[in-house]
């Protein structure tokens, strides 16, 4: 009897993700999408569902942490949700998806000097390295707040992160070496669902390309939610699509240097 992927996560459990997230997905030659959906901001409710959702279907997620965001006290009225400490992030690191820094506060680095927007980055950097087992700044990507960023604040983060994701556009090329400026779409305040599927349909239909979405919370968390029943639907679709693969960001670039594309 011929197993498949689904049928083997069924039989194993979503505690094999590890080994389930490669080998069985399939000839990586086939390739030519690549979907990367960002989740930003770091609430707890949303965080915990979006990763049982991607285990269900042997996948990482991608979710981008405010350093802060557990002390609340946010301006932004998008971000009054609960959002998790580092437990939870390092519990879903564990786990096998990606956490990575997206500012140590909620704020426009292009709206203040640039020694002061390089102070927050090094004290997100602080916070992460002191909070997030096993956590290298050049090894990650940063996730710009509101995906804004400057040439000179660019150049300043290629000497930090190993990738940054800011600037508009979901349409990047295949990973590759050197990449480092990585764009994304986004869509808000209301319900992502249709736009999101939209967009990706879009994509599908173009060139072999990779492409970034920065998603928030789910259901009724953050600004431009998007429903759990859609994401797991949407995964499910694309799971059983040869050409295409979801992967988190970091991932993406480590097949790179695997040789997989």
């Amino acid at each position: 009897m011929k197993i498949n992927r689904r049928d083997s996560l069924k039989i194993l459990g979503a505690g094999t993700l590890g080994l389930l997230a490669g080998p069985l997905r399939g000839n990586m030659a086939k390739v030519s999408h690549i979907v990367s959906l960002s989740f930003d901001d770091g609430f707890e409710k949303s965080s915990i569902k979006t990763a049982e959702i991607y285990e269900k279907h042997g996948l990482s997620a991608c979710i981008n942490v405010i350093a802060t965001g557990h002390q609340g006290g946010s301006d932004d009225a998008y971000q009054n949700w609960p959002m998790a400490d580092f437990s939870l992030w390092n519990n879903l690191k564990k786990r096998g998806h990606e956490i990575m820094p997206h500012s140590y506060r909620h704020a426009n680095l292009t709206k203040m000097p640039l020694e002061e927007a390089k102070g927050l980055v090094r004290k997100c950097m602080d916070v992460f390295e002191k909070e997030l087992d096993g956590y290298s700044s050049d090894e990650s990507v940063y996730n710009c707040a509101y995906n804004a960023s400057s040439p000179e604040l660019e150049a300043w983060l290629k000497t930090k992160f190993r990738a940054i994701r800011t600037g508009w556009g979901y349409f990047n090329p295949l990973p590759h070496e050197g990449q480092f400026r990585l764009t994304c779409s986004s869509n808000g305040p209301e319900n992502i669902d249709k736009q999101l599927g939209k967009t990706i349909d879009d994509f599908l239909e173009g060139p072999s390309g990779w492409m970034i979405y920065n998603a928030h919370g789910l259901d009724d968390e953050g600004w431009g939610p998007l429903s759990s029943v859609f994401l797991d639907e949407l995964l499910g679709r694309l799971m059983e699509m040869d050409h295409v693969k979801v992967q988190p960001v970091i991932s993406a670039l480590d097949c790179v240097q695997m040789k997989k594309y």
